[in-house]
Protein backbone atom coordinates (compact mmCIF):
# COMPACT_ATOMS: atom_id res chain seq x y z
CA UNK A 1 0.00 0.00 0.00
CA UNK A 2 1.49 3.14 -0.79
CA UNK A 3 1.21 6.16 1.08
CA UNK A 4 0.86 9.83 0.22
CA UNK A 5 2.55 12.73 2.22
CA UNK A 6 -0.45 13.59 3.84
CA UNK A 7 -1.78 10.38 4.39
CA UNK A 8 1.39 9.72 6.32
CA UNK A 9 1.23 12.93 8.23
CA UNK A 10 -2.35 11.79 9.61
CA UNK A 11 -1.23 8.24 10.24
CA UNK A 12 1.45 9.56 12.29
CA UNK A 13 -0.87 11.59 14.70
CA UNK A 14 -3.09 8.96 14.98
CA UNK A 15 0.28 6.87 16.29
CA UNK A 16 1.39 9.56 18.63
CA UNK A 17 4.51 10.02 17.07
CA UNK A 18 6.46 12.46 14.74
CA UNK A 19 6.23 15.71 15.36
CA UNK A 20 6.41 15.92 19.24
CA UNK A 21 9.85 13.98 18.33
CA UNK A 22 10.93 16.49 16.24
CA UNK A 23 10.65 19.32 18.58
CA UNK A 24 11.92 17.16 21.44
CA UNK A 25 14.87 16.99 19.49
CA UNK A 26 15.01 20.20 18.50
CA UNK A 27 17.84 22.54 20.17
CA UNK A 28 16.36 26.20 19.37
CA UNK A 29 17.19 26.74 15.87
CA UNK A 30 14.29 26.56 13.20
CA UNK A 31 14.30 23.14 11.39
CA UNK A 32 14.95 23.53 7.71
CA UNK A 33 13.93 20.18 5.44
CA UNK A 34 15.31 19.89 2.09
CA UNK A 35 14.71 17.13 -0.51
CA UNK A 36 18.10 16.11 -2.59
CA UNK A 37 21.39 16.21 -1.83
CA UNK A 38 22.13 19.12 -4.07
CA UNK A 39 19.42 20.91 -1.99
CA UNK A 40 20.90 20.04 1.26
CA UNK A 41 24.05 21.36 0.67
CA UNK A 42 23.23 24.45 -0.67
CA UNK A 43 20.86 25.08 2.43
CA UNK A 44 23.33 24.65 4.30
CA UNK A 45 25.92 26.74 3.23
CA UNK A 46 23.49 29.68 3.22
CA UNK A 47 21.76 28.90 7.03
CA UNK A 48 25.02 28.19 8.60
CA UNK A 49 24.58 27.48 12.13
CA UNK A 50 21.53 29.39 12.28
CA UNK A 51 19.26 26.99 11.41
CA UNK A 52 19.21 22.73 11.55
CA UNK A 53 18.98 21.17 8.27
CA UNK A 54 17.57 17.39 7.77
CA UNK A 55 17.52 16.28 4.38
CA UNK A 56 15.15 13.75 2.87
CA UNK A 57 17.03 11.73 0.20
CA UNK A 58 20.98 10.72 1.05
CA UNK A 59 23.99 9.67 -1.56
CA UNK A 60 23.61 7.59 -4.52
CA UNK A 61 19.75 8.10 -4.09
CA UNK A 62 17.87 8.98 -7.15
CA UNK A 63 15.04 11.85 -6.67
CA UNK A 64 13.07 10.58 -9.85
CA UNK A 65 12.11 7.23 -8.32
CA UNK A 66 11.69 8.33 -4.66
CA UNK A 67 8.87 7.37 -3.15
CA UNK A 68 8.52 8.96 0.79
CA UNK A 69 8.65 7.37 4.11
CA UNK A 70 6.50 7.83 6.97
CA UNK A 71 9.20 9.67 8.21
CA UNK A 72 10.01 12.19 5.61
CA UNK A 73 6.12 13.59 6.59
CA UNK A 74 6.95 13.87 10.00
CA UNK A 75 9.50 16.56 8.94
CA UNK A 76 7.88 18.15 6.52
CA UNK A 77 5.25 18.64 9.17
CA UNK A 78 7.38 20.20 11.62
CA UNK A 79 9.79 22.45 9.66
CA UNK A 80 9.77 26.19 9.31
CA UNK A 81 10.87 26.06 5.65
CA UNK A 82 11.20 23.16 2.83
CA UNK A 83 13.60 23.47 0.12
CA UNK A 84 13.43 21.33 -2.76
CA UNK A 85 14.79 21.25 -6.63
CA UNK A 86 11.31 21.52 -8.69
CA UNK A 87 11.05 21.08 -12.63
CA UNK A 88 9.62 17.80 -11.75
CA UNK A 89 13.16 16.33 -10.73
CA UNK A 90 11.52 14.86 -7.67
CA UNK A 91 8.84 12.84 -9.94
CA UNK A 92 5.40 13.03 -8.16
CA UNK A 93 6.90 13.83 -4.85
CA UNK A 94 6.59 17.78 -6.24
CA UNK A 95 2.74 17.09 -6.26
CA UNK A 96 2.79 17.04 -2.42
CA UNK A 97 5.14 19.45 -1.83
CA UNK A 98 2.91 21.81 -3.91
CA UNK A 99 0.01 21.00 -2.01
CA UNK A 100 2.00 21.35 1.25
CA UNK A 101 2.89 25.09 -0.13
CA UNK A 102 -0.82 25.96 -1.10
CA UNK A 103 -1.53 24.79 2.83
CA UNK A 104 1.07 26.20 5.17
CA UNK A 105 3.67 27.91 2.74
CA UNK A 106 7.17 28.60 3.66
CA UNK A 107 8.23 25.01 0.80
CA UNK A 108 10.45 26.72 -2.05
CA UNK A 109 11.91 25.28 -5.34
CA UNK A 110 15.24 26.26 -5.62
CA UNK A 111 14.80 26.15 -9.47
CA UNK A 112 12.34 28.87 -9.36
CA UNK A 113 14.99 31.60 -8.97
CA UNK A 114 16.51 30.80 -12.53
CA UNK A 115 15.04 32.85 -15.23
CA UNK A 116 13.15 30.82 -17.83
CA UNK A 117 15.27 31.64 -20.51
CA UNK A 118 17.95 30.10 -19.07
CA UNK A 119 16.17 26.52 -18.65
CA UNK A 120 16.84 23.42 -21.40
CA UNK A 121 13.99 22.74 -23.32
CA UNK A 122 12.36 19.56 -22.38
CA UNK A 123 13.79 16.32 -24.12
CA UNK A 124 11.51 13.49 -25.80
CA UNK A 125 10.81 11.47 -22.63
CA UNK A 126 10.34 14.36 -20.72
CA UNK A 127 8.08 16.45 -22.47
CA UNK A 128 6.00 19.25 -20.54
CA UNK A 129 8.62 19.71 -18.20
CA UNK A 130 12.60 21.66 -18.19
CA UNK A 131 15.40 19.55 -18.42
CA UNK A 132 15.47 19.37 -13.83
CA UNK A 133 19.42 19.04 -13.99
CA UNK A 134 20.58 22.79 -13.57
CA UNK A 135 23.32 21.96 -10.94
CA UNK A 136 25.59 20.62 -14.08
CA UNK A 137 26.66 24.17 -14.50
CA UNK A 138 27.83 26.06 -11.31
CA UNK A 139 26.77 29.32 -13.07
CA UNK A 140 23.52 28.27 -13.35
CA UNK A 141 23.39 26.67 -9.97
CA UNK A 142 24.35 30.05 -8.12
CA UNK A 143 21.16 31.45 -9.61
CA UNK A 144 19.25 28.96 -6.63
CA UNK A 145 21.10 31.15 -3.82
CA UNK A 146 18.61 34.06 -3.65
CA UNK A 147 15.56 32.05 -3.35
CA UNK A 148 17.79 29.94 0.01
CA UNK A 149 18.91 33.69 1.11
CA UNK A 150 14.93 35.19 0.63
CA UNK A 151 13.50 31.70 2.01
CA UNK A 152 15.53 31.77 5.18
CA UNK A 153 14.95 35.28 6.13
CA UNK A 154 10.92 34.69 5.69
CA UNK A 155 11.60 32.03 8.98
CA UNK A 156 14.10 34.30 10.44
CA UNK A 157 14.12 38.13 9.64
CA UNK A 158 16.59 38.76 12.50
CA UNK A 159 19.30 36.33 10.49
CA UNK A 160 18.52 38.50 7.34
CA UNK A 161 21.45 40.16 7.06
CA UNK A 162 23.43 37.07 8.21
CA UNK A 163 22.24 34.79 5.06
CA UNK A 164 22.70 37.66 2.64
CA UNK A 165 26.12 37.74 3.49
CA UNK A 166 26.69 33.70 3.57
CA UNK A 167 25.14 34.08 0.36
CA UNK A 168 27.23 36.63 -1.61
CA UNK A 169 30.07 34.37 -0.31
CA UNK A 170 28.61 31.41 -1.58
CA UNK A 171 28.43 32.91 -5.50
CA UNK A 172 31.06 33.97 -5.10
CA UNK A 173 32.48 30.16 -4.78
CA UNK A 174 30.78 28.93 -7.95
CA UNK A 175 31.93 31.78 -9.97
CA UNK A 176 35.79 30.34 -8.82
CA UNK A 177 34.28 27.01 -9.44
CA UNK A 178 33.14 27.40 -12.80
CA UNK A 179 36.38 28.91 -13.44
CA UNK A 180 38.27 26.39 -12.12
CA UNK A 181 36.20 23.50 -14.54
CA UNK A 182 36.68 25.75 -17.81
CA UNK A 183 40.55 25.66 -16.89
CA UNK A 184 40.48 21.81 -16.24
CA UNK A 185 38.29 21.04 -19.04
CA UNK A 186 40.43 23.39 -21.43
CA UNK A 187 42.73 20.14 -21.18
CA UNK A 188 40.28 18.54 -23.24
CA UNK A 189 40.76 19.05 -26.79
CA UNK A 190 37.19 20.45 -28.48
CA UNK A 191 36.95 17.24 -31.10
CA UNK A 192 37.18 15.05 -28.10
CA UNK A 193 34.51 16.52 -25.91
CA UNK A 194 31.99 13.41 -25.63
CA UNK A 195 30.68 12.83 -22.98
CA UNK A 196 28.57 9.18 -22.92
CA UNK A 197 26.33 8.52 -19.48
CA UNK A 198 23.73 6.61 -18.18
CA UNK A 199 20.84 8.93 -18.31
CA UNK A 200 20.45 12.39 -19.91
CA UNK A 201 21.84 14.33 -16.74
CA UNK A 202 24.50 16.11 -17.97
CA UNK A 203 23.02 18.86 -20.67
CA UNK A 204 23.68 21.77 -18.60
CA UNK A 205 27.30 20.92 -17.93
CA UNK A 206 27.63 19.89 -21.93
CA UNK A 207 26.01 23.54 -22.71
CA UNK A 208 28.49 25.30 -19.59
CA UNK A 209 31.72 23.37 -20.75
CA UNK A 210 31.32 22.73 -24.64
CA UNK A 211 30.82 19.01 -24.43
CA UNK A 212 28.28 17.46 -26.36
CA UNK A 213 26.39 14.41 -24.21
CA UNK A 214 24.42 11.20 -24.96
CA UNK A 215 22.65 9.25 -22.00
CA UNK A 216 21.63 5.72 -22.23
CA UNK A 217 18.08 6.66 -20.76
CA UNK A 218 16.51 9.76 -20.71
CA UNK A 219 16.04 13.06 -18.46
CA UNK A 220 14.01 11.16 -16.43
CA UNK A 221 15.20 7.21 -15.03
CA UNK A 222 11.73 6.07 -14.80
CA UNK A 223 11.60 4.76 -18.03
CA UNK A 224 14.35 1.97 -18.88
CA UNK A 225 16.23 2.01 -22.09
CA UNK A 226 15.24 -0.56 -24.36
CA UNK A 227 17.31 -2.56 -27.33
CA UNK A 228 16.77 -0.33 -29.94
CA UNK A 229 17.94 2.73 -27.72
CA UNK A 230 21.58 0.33 -26.49
CA UNK A 231 21.89 -0.29 -30.16
CA UNK A 232 22.06 3.63 -31.20
CA UNK A 233 24.36 4.39 -28.35
CA UNK A 234 26.79 1.75 -29.43
CA UNK A 235 26.66 2.78 -33.17
CA UNK A 236 27.38 6.39 -31.80
CA UNK A 237 30.03 5.57 -29.63
CA UNK A 238 31.67 3.58 -32.53
CA UNK A 239 31.08 6.41 -35.08
CA UNK A 240 32.33 9.47 -32.81
CA UNK A 241 35.34 6.96 -31.77
CA UNK A 242 35.19 7.28 -28.38
CA UNK A 243 36.82 5.52 -25.61
CA UNK A 244 35.66 5.88 -22.40
CA UNK A 245 32.01 6.27 -21.25
CA UNK A 246 30.56 6.91 -17.78
CA UNK A 247 28.67 5.23 -15.07
CA UNK A 248 26.93 7.56 -12.46
CA UNK A 249 26.39 7.14 -8.71
CA UNK A 250 22.23 7.13 -8.67
CA UNK A 251 21.56 4.77 -11.45
CA UNK A 252 22.04 0.87 -11.75
CA UNK A 253 25.62 1.01 -13.62
CA UNK A 254 24.80 -2.82 -15.30
CA UNK A 255 23.17 -1.15 -18.44
CA UNK A 256 26.09 1.69 -19.10
CA UNK A 257 28.77 -1.48 -18.68
CA UNK A 258 27.02 -3.67 -21.06
CA UNK A 259 26.88 -1.07 -23.65
CA UNK A 260 30.55 -0.42 -22.92
CA UNK A 261 31.05 -4.13 -23.88
CA UNK A 262 29.46 -4.41 -26.63
CA UNK A 263 30.92 -0.89 -28.53
CA UNK A 264 34.35 -2.20 -26.99
CA UNK A 265 34.85 0.58 -25.04
CA UNK A 266 36.22 1.19 -21.09
CA UNK A 267 33.23 2.10 -18.81
CA UNK A 268 35.14 4.33 -16.53
CA UNK A 269 36.25 3.38 -13.02
CA UNK A 270 35.34 6.78 -11.59
CA UNK A 271 30.85 6.69 -11.38
CA UNK A 272 29.94 10.28 -11.85
CA UNK A 273 27.62 12.08 -9.50
CA UNK A 274 24.56 12.85 -11.33
CA UNK A 275 21.14 13.01 -9.26
CA UNK A 276 22.99 12.72 -5.85
CA UNK A 277 26.21 13.78 -4.27
CA UNK A 278 28.56 11.66 -2.79
CA UNK A 279 29.08 10.81 1.39
CA UNK A 280 29.97 13.54 3.40
CA UNK A 281 33.35 13.09 4.54
CA UNK A 282 34.65 11.76 1.97
CA UNK A 283 37.36 13.55 1.20
CA UNK A 284 40.27 12.88 -1.85
CA UNK A 285 43.41 14.48 -2.82
CA UNK A 286 43.63 14.59 -6.36
CA UNK A 287 45.61 17.35 -8.94
CA UNK A 288 47.33 18.82 -6.00
CA UNK A 289 44.09 19.78 -4.42
CA UNK A 290 41.91 18.33 -1.64
CA UNK A 291 37.59 17.81 -1.62
CA UNK A 292 34.59 16.18 -0.10
CA UNK A 293 32.99 14.62 -2.43
CA UNK A 294 29.84 14.80 -0.10
CA UNK A 295 29.62 18.79 -0.83
CA UNK A 296 28.37 20.64 -4.17
CA UNK A 297 31.65 21.85 -4.63
CA UNK A 298 33.30 18.90 -4.66
CA UNK A 299 30.75 17.22 -6.46
CA UNK A 300 31.77 19.04 -9.41
CA UNK A 301 35.25 18.40 -9.26
CA UNK A 302 35.15 14.91 -8.69
CA UNK A 303 32.77 14.86 -12.24
CA UNK A 304 35.07 17.27 -14.13
CA UNK A 305 38.16 15.69 -12.67
CA UNK A 306 36.93 11.80 -14.37
CA UNK A 307 35.32 13.19 -17.16
CA UNK A 308 38.93 15.28 -18.07
CA UNK A 309 41.01 12.62 -16.80
CA UNK A 310 38.85 9.81 -18.62
CA UNK A 311 38.68 11.51 -21.85
CA UNK A 312 42.43 13.07 -21.83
Amino acid sequence: MKIGLAGCAGLLALLGVGCQKQREESDGRPLVVATVTMVHDLVKEVGGERVRVEGLMGPGIDPHTYKPKITDAALLEEAAAVFYCGLHLEGKMQESLEKLAERRGGVHAVTGGIPEEMLLEPQEDFEGHYDPHVWGDPELWKETVKVVVQGLSEIDPEGAEYYEERGSAYEKRLEELKAWALERVAEVPEDQRLLVTSHDAFFYFGRGFGFEVRGLQGVSTVSEPGLKDRAELVKFIGQRGIRTIFPETSVNPKAIAAVAAEAGVRASGEELFSDAMGTPGDVVELHGERYDKGTYVGMVKHNVNSIVDGLK
